[in-house]
């Protein structure tokens, strides 16, 4: 009773130190990888006026799509340090000598990580297509805005459709404007009327629909006949107008952002759950069929001598005349050309869906994937950080990169050489997992044999006698 009790104090401490570090890092992991995001795609968002709910909710959704990526460096980070800590203040020590191995003192995690590892997964195939799908139809209705109204002095501004802008002079106010050209091309008959005035204002009316310019002391110059100006000897007609106070308004309904239908959307390989990526690959693999089919029949079409003909009606080539001759050349090369380029259309279509099933198969390799990269990446940081025995954020979080950056770069390798088609989905998507599990059992290993990280001479030895041991047979 007494073991038993030590036991679950010990689980206890041991979750309680780890809980606190992980939720720190796990908020840090998905800070710095929405920072990225940002960074990613900053041109799209800067200078298009958006409210602060749209990029609120691109935020939101973004940060959510980041979360399965997020938990593997946070469970690595964080069992690094809970475990370090521990080593560092001799608690993995008193442990020990209390009869509780290291492996004891793991399980205590073993179950909470693996509750984490199937919740990343149960996010990823339902939740995350949600996400993507919000993410991606906002980016997108984002890319299509047209930026925010910004006449600056000296250039001109060419996004109010039709009409190009320039000032001299805008005060501090943002509003008084000073030596204002505008070239009317609503027309679409070149620069056949433009408006100069000395000074003016804009403002927006109070509805926000419209963008006003107030006009004060110019003058408009219109031509009437824009086709004498392509003719340079003829004299070429025109207005012109002088006002004392004039106002133009334009329609800014087309600044606002429209969006899209999600609709559009729910067929893109992202934006489907595991079940729903299985069903669209069985389909791509029934068109590729069909198609084959199809154009194989058509081949056959082309091919298949007429029947009806019998081998005393054919000519001999030789026996044709020149005309007739070159008549039938062009016949059979016009024939082969357009086999040739009903064999190339398929085949350019059977390679566009066979890339599409590819994609298909990484994203549902994925969801599974970075699930067991949580248990993987536990197993390589709880050893770690017994054997380096360092807590806090200096040497922890050294490592933790070192090992993340592989296990990064291993996975985007391989994610790459899949979709370049020379590996298959199932060896590339996996192929970080299976280089860091051994990792993580050798790891273990050396922890609960309190063996020094590059002391090897233990695991030689083992290994050594296990060879003589089979010679000797």
């Amino acid at each position: 009773m007494v073991v038993v009790h030590i036991v679950k104090k010990l689980h206890q401490l041991i979750f309680k130190s780890f809980i606190g570090p992980f939720l720190f890092t796990f908020l840090v992991a998905v800070f710095l990888l929405l920072m990225q995001f940002l960074w990613k795609y900053i041109d799209d968002l800067v200078g298009k006026g958006l409210e602060w709910y749209d990029i609120a909710q691109l935020l939101f959704y973004a940060s959510a799509r980041l979360v399965p990526l997020a938990l593997p460096i946070s469970i690595l980070l964080s069992s690094i340090m809970t475990f370090g800590n521990l080593a560092e203040k001799y608690e993995l020590v008193a442990m020990k000598s209390a009869g509780v191995p290291f492996l004891k003192g793991m399980s205590s995690l073993f179950f909470f990580i693996l509750i984490i590892s199937l919740s990343s997964f149960l996010f990823s195939n339902f939740y995350m297509p949600y996400a993507n799908l919000k993410a991606g139809t906002l980016l997108y209705d984002i890319r299509k805005q047209k930026p925010a109204l910004n006449i600056k002095p000296g250039m001109f501004y060419n996004g109010l459709e039709g009409f190009s802008i320039k000032i001299d002079k805008k005060n501090d106010n943002g509003v008084d404007l000073e030596g204002i050209m505008i070239y009317d091309h609503s027309n679409k008959s070149g620069n056949n009327k433009v408006i100069i005035a000395e000074s003016g204002s804009m403002y927006l009316s109070e509805n926000e629909q419209y963008f006003i310019i107030s006009l004060e002391n110019g003058h408009s110059y219109y031509e009437t006949d824009a086709s004498t100006r392509r003719n340079k000897n003829k004299k070429r007609p025109h207005q012109r107008v002088a006002f004392k106070k004039d106002v133009l308004r334009f329609d800014l309904s087309g600044f606002g952002m429209k969006r899209s239908s999600e609709d559009l959307y729910r067929n893109h390989y992202a934006m489907q759950n595991n079940r729903q990526l299985i069903i669209s690959i069985d389909s791509l693999n029934n068109k590729i069929t069909n198609k084959a089919i199809i154009t194989k029949e058509q081949l056959d079409k082309r091919l298949r001598t007429d029947s009806t003909l019998s081998k005393k009606t054919y000519t001999k080539l030789k026996e044709l005349s020149i005309l007739r001759k070159s008549k039938q050349y062009t016949s059979a090369i016009n024939s082969a050309r357009a086999n040739k380029a009903l064999i190339e259309n398929s085949n350019r279509d059977k390679d566009y869906r066979e890339t599409l099933i590819i994609k298909h198969l990484v994203e549902w390799h994925r969801k599974w994937s970075l699930a067991c990269a949580c248990f993987i990446m536990f197993l390589i940081g709880a050893p770690l950080g017994t054997i380096i025995r360092k807590g806090g954020f200096g040497m922890p979080v050294v490592v933790s990169i070192f090992f993340f950056i592989l296990y990064h770069v291993l996975y985007m390798t391989g994610e790459k050489m899949v979709k370049k088609g020379e590996l298959v989905a199932l060896e590339g998507m996996w192929i970080a997992n299976i280089i860091l599990f051994p990792i993580g059992i050798l790891l273990s290993y050396k922890a609960s044999k309190d063996s020094n990280l590059l002391d090897w001479s233990y695991t030689y030895d083992k290994i050594k006698n296990t060879f003589i041991r089979q010679s000797t047979f």
